[in-house]
């Protein structure tokens, strides 16, 4: 708990003050010293060690034209994207109404090999995970619960992440932009992703919310090998900081379905963000990296 307050208050005040020294530092337990702000295109950013969380960019359909749902996803994936991130919403959690798991079963007749990654912005968690499982069986899947939500669900959130894994799902937990970060202690080790939403869950084509990232810094410093995801506003002129702060599962809605834009375009130069800044690789790495991608 000291820990993630600690760090979060460090990496805030340095971004606010005109006047930080480059470098903040942060001694931990284990003597290592990680850095906590440093100068990224002219603003002070957010800076995790270096990680060795795979990358994985993930086209948001919300975004997408969705009277032609299917085609936008292999148009996408056809583009380098690694997995399909898909906003549920029930009209509660969050005020707005998206495609429920009817739709995702229809979808995931037409991209079997794809991974597909939940998003359940919904009140009671536990009582779509059956649903859920059933419509994306195939290659793969992720079920993303709010924490926030937990307080009208049955269970606890033990016994969701058991029943989401007894369903043959990952499982990945989500906190909106006002929830301290310190609420995961608990549940970190449960689960296999943390979801840090960079605007209010609910409505795409926000503006991506760079206080946030001293949330996913501290994830990072303290679950190296954690995946860290961020949702909302992620695009060419944002990712920079994401990648920087230690973030490995990006979420682009808006800037992939730009109308006229390459979609191979900006999911690259995402992933590259990444490399760099996350993972401390050098331009002539991440060539080879790509190279070997596309064999």
């Amino acid at each position: 708990f000291f820990f993630f307050r600690d760090l979060v208050r460090s990496c805030e005040l340095v971004s606010r003050s005109p006047l930080a020294l480059p470098v903040v530092t942060l001694h931990r337990k284990t003597s290592q010293r990680s850095k906590m702000a440093v100068p990224l295109n002219g603003q002070w950013q957010c800076q995790c060690p270096p990680h060795k969380r795979c990358c994985k960019i993930q086209p948001s359909m919300l975004a997408c034209d969705l009277a032609d749902l299917a085609s936008e996803a292999k148009s996408v994936l056809a583009a380098g994207a690694d997995e399909l991130h898909l906003d549920v919403m029930d009209g509660h959690f969050v005020p707005n109404m998206s495609f429920a798991h009817p739709v995702v079963a229809s979808l995931r007749k037409h991209v079997p090999d794809a991974y597909l990654d939940c998003h359940m912005m919904v009140s009671r968690p536990s009582q779509w995970v059956e649903a859920v499982a059933g419509s994306t069986k195939g290659a793969g899947a992720r079920y993303t619960f709010h924490l926030e939500a937990m307080e009208e669900d049955e269970l606890d959130v033990a016994a969701v992440v058991k029943l989401i894994r007894d369903h043959g799902m990952q499982v990945g937990v989500a906190i909106k932009p006002g929830t301290a970060v310190e609420a995961l202690s608990a549940v970190v080790a449960l689960v296999d992703m943390v979801l840090v939403m960079t605007v209010e869950p609910g409505f795409g084509g926000q503006k991506f919310m760079p206080n946030c990232m001293p949330k996913v810094l501290a994830l990072r410093s303290e679950y190296p090998d954690l995946d860290i995801q961020v949702d909302g506003g992620l695009g060419p002129s944002t990712i920079d900081a994401a990648a920087a702060a230690g973030a490995n599962l990006i979420v682009a809605g808006s800037s992939v379905f730009k109308p006229g834009v390459d979609r191979s375009e900006p999911i690259e130069l995402m992933r590259r963000s990444v490399l760099k800044l996350g993972q401390g690789l050098s331009e002539e790495e991440i060539d080879r990296k790509a190279k070997k991608k596309r064999r």
